[in-house]
């Protein structure tokens, strides 16, 4: 292969995970908006509710688990294609059935291609740059932003032509064949050395030293952003007394300051540290969190999408630093664990919502932030301690 046709090859393979993460922004907040019209529709509670989305981080967490040791052992083509077929499947079935149970089950599957969706491009985009995996991680996150900040645009843009929230899903069946078929035609990197399946050997694989306190941090990250994201539009509208049109828009310019900050971000997070980078991150998120919450600047709600959106993709490219044997079944765990995270998020909002208020629930993505900081700090400090011993 020659030079030019590498350059090529490298640029196709890095625009179709750019869409794949613009796919998986839009699939996956589409919930956000659609979740009021959906509750009245079925007539169920926030708890219910919260069940519905609970499936879909299960099935996220299956399957990362899952497809991180399949992309060491066959390749990360079958994890990316598998992850727009059980997208179509999902998103079909979701835009169909009308009872809470069915929803679950085609939410569980939409799960599996996004968790498919979270290994298979960050494990290429980590295969095929790996001085430079900060900034393209960071730029791919971009994406998810972009994808993420459209959907609830789009979503009230069909809702004030009365269109209905199964609608609102089945376009996004089109974008998915569109990116099944460039994936079925492009060639991915293949493993380096190919593994048997075999899940006994992740515990002495990916829990070295302290890569446990990665997977925890990006959990509890990942559960304040999903939380807040999965809730801001029925927080704004019922404690804060937003109309549809506005709280679609808070939600928006939530998802526009995490494309913001990645781009402006992927930049800065090499020169500064990975660590430090996210370890100040998630200070500010905190910061913005109190004063969304506890005073009537609502604005600061989306805001804090500026300051959590680097901690993810930093997150990530961190971790693979950490190690670097075995990187897509690592990665494969800590995407896993991202999964329980949001899990853990919206059911937790749910649930302490239906128990306390929506204002107590709400808060809760206050101290899953705080909890981040947490871990990353040790993080840091252990890096700190590595470094000058």
């Amino acid at each position: 292969m020659n030079n030019q046709t590498s350059k090529t090859s490298t640029l196709l393979i890095t625009a179709i995970c750019f869409l794949a993460f613009f796919l998986f922004g839009l699939t996956d907040n589409l919930k956000g908006p659609t979740l009021p019209p959906m509750l009245a529709e079925l007539n169920i509670n926030y708890g219910t509710g919260g069940n519905i989305f609970f499936s879909e981080y299960v099935g996220f967490l299956i399957a990362t688990l899952v497809t991180g040791i399949l992309a060491d052992r066959f390749g990360l083509k079958l994890v990316i294609v598998l992850a727009g077929v059980f997208l179509a499947i999902g998103v079909g079935g979701y835009s169909l059935l009308n009872t809470p149970f069915l929803l679950s089950a085609s939410i569980f599957i939409i799960g599996i291609g996004l968790g498919a969706f979270e290994l298979g491009p960050n494990a290429v985009i980590v295969s095929i740059y790996h001085k430079q995996k900060g900034l393209y991680l960071n730029l791919m996150s971009v994406m998810h932003g972009l994808g993420s900040m459209i959907a609830p645009l789009f979503a009230s843009w069909l809702f004030s032509m009365e269109v209905s929230w199964r609608i609102v899903y089945r376009w996004d069946l089109l974008l998915i064949g569109v990116f099944l078929l460039l994936a079925l035609l492009l060639k991915f990197p293949q493993p380096e050395e190919k593994s048997a399946l075999d899940f006994r050997s992740i515990p002495q694989v990916a829990f070295r030293r302290h890569m446990p306190f990665y997977y925890v941090a990006m959990l509890f990250y990942v559960a304040s952003e999903i939380g807040l994201a999965s809730w801001m539009v029925v927080y704004l509208q019922d404690a804060r007394g937003l109309d549809t049109a506005a709280s679609n828009n808070y939600l928006a310019f939530f998802f526009g300051m995490l494309m913001l900050g990645r781009f402006l971000g992927s930049f800065i997070v090499s020169r500064l540290g990975y660590l430090l980078s996210t370890l100040l991150a998630s200070l500010l998120a905190i910061i913005s969190l109190v004063i969304g919450i506890f005073t009537s600047f609502s604005l600061f709600l989306p805001l804090t999408g500026l300051f959590f959106s680097i901690i993810f993709p930093t997150l990530t490219a961190a971790a693979s630093d950490a190690e670097h044997e075995n990187t897509n079944t690592i990665l494969g765990v800590l995407f896993t664990f991202s999964g329980l995270g949001g899990v853990v998020g919206p059911w937790l909002v749910a649930w302490s919502s239906d128990l306390f208020g929506l204002q107590a629930g709400f808060t809760t993505t206050l101290l899953l932030t705080g909890l981040t900081f947490l871990f990353i700090l040790i993080l840091y400090k252990r890096s700190r301690h590595e470094q000058n011993t």
